[in-house]
């Protein structure tokens, strides 16, 4: 298996479960984690008992409890992740991992570019930092080379495009070209490093499929540093 094909896989087998134990039925928290690939379960409390509340577990394993509220409260834009993750509980850590990826199982060209210009404008706003993106082939770069021209001229952000060679881009300054890549014409990746701020880093992850494309995007600054990894050092 390639290494972001493993990094895929890792994120598609998560084995995340949420257990909400209230009164008065069922909560809108499925829709709401549906893209995440976690499983919610709902459990009636009996009159007069505690607070709303919630199990978080991995792989089956307990990893903490939370109020309902806490969540609810969490999922409220802007959502704010903790900067130092060793500071919080198991049950938070799970739950800011589930916060921090969308996964998709099908999803067509059009909507991964919306998904893109996302980490493109983030990037663009930081204004500094490392963005690495790999188009599959190198021609499929060419309806983008003045979108990434502007992003250069107007940041100073370092960016490496990647895509096996099939086409000869324009010399960019403040863009380097990788067309050594072994298999990377089966990946659609673009990744933004934060500038040293996790709390910026992103990244999207797709595999192409015979219907579309499978994959996730993130904000999770450990997987984010797994693919730029798989990139740089062309260990795909």
């Amino acid at each position: 298996m390639t290494r972001l094909g493993a990094i895929l896989d890792a994120v598609h087998r998560s084995e995340k479960q949420l257990v909400v134990y209230r009164s008065g039925g069922e909560t809108d928290l499925e829709a709401q984690f549906a893209s995440h690939r976690v499983d919610v379960v709902h459990r009636d409390l009996p009159p007069g008992g505690p607070e709303p509340f919630l199990i978080v577990s991995e792989g089956g394993k307990f990893a903490g409890a939370l109020p309902l509220e806490d969540l609810i409260g969490l999922l409220e834009p802007p959502v704010v992740r903790p900067g130092a993750r060793e500071d919080v509980s198991d049950g938070y850590r799970v739950l800011f991992e589930v916060l921090d990826e969308t996964v998709f199982t099908t999803m067509e060209r059009r909507a991964l570019l919306t998904v893109s210009r996302e980490i493109e404008e983030r990037a663009f706003r930081v204004g500094c930092g490392t963005l690495h993106a790999s188009f599959q082939q190198l021609s499929v770069f060419e309806p983008q080379v003045e979108t990434y021209r502007r992003l250069a001229d107007a940041s100073e952000l370092d960016i490496h495009v990647y895509g096996t060679d099939d086409w000869t881009p324009p010399a960019i300054d403040g863009v380097t070209y990788h067309s050594d890549a072994a298999e990377i014409d089966q990946f659609w990746t673009l990744t933004f490093d934060g500038c040293g701020d996790d709390t910026q880093a992103c990244a999207l992850l797709a595999r192409e499929q015979a219907e579309g494309y499978e994959g996730c995007w993130t904000n999770d600054p450990e997987t984010v540093r797994q693919i730029q990894a798989a990139l740089v050092e062309r260990n795909l």
